[in-house]
């Protein structure tokens, strides 16, 4: 049993969840807020077979695009005493996934013995 962490942008969850049900997946969604741009993401928990993994990885990689973001007013545009610093627009390219696999127990086979 493995266990898939997907961290995704927020535009991105509701085609990607859509997909993953219709082929069978299950996934707890939760709220999360990334640290760079502090911009809302979603974290799915799903749950997983081994063998299922890489098809499971294929649907979120389908699914979750990257797209380029322009921030008119960038981290640190203020200055030490309140005052503005005159700087341009900033280019941010955000989406895709960020996906983390790792070995999880089924406890719920071993509750059934």
């Amino acid at each position: 049993m493995k266990l898939i962490f997907a961290i995704i942008q927020e535009a991105d969850v509701r085609g990607l969840l859509s997909r993953l049900i219709d082929k069978g997946y299950k996934a707890t969604k939760l709220a999360s807020t990334g640290g760079f741009l502090k911009a809302r993401n979603t974290t799915l928990l799903i749950g997983v077979e081994e063998e299922k993994v890489e098809n499971a990885l294929r649907i979120i990689k389908e699914n979750c695009r990257k797209r380029t973001i322009l921030d008119p007013i960038p981290p640190y545009s203020i200055g030490a005493h309140g005052e503005y610093i005159h700087m341009d627009p900033v280019e941010y390219v955000v989406g895709g996934a960020t996906v983390f696999v790792i070995d999880a127990i089924d406890y719920s086979k071993e509750m059934e013995d």
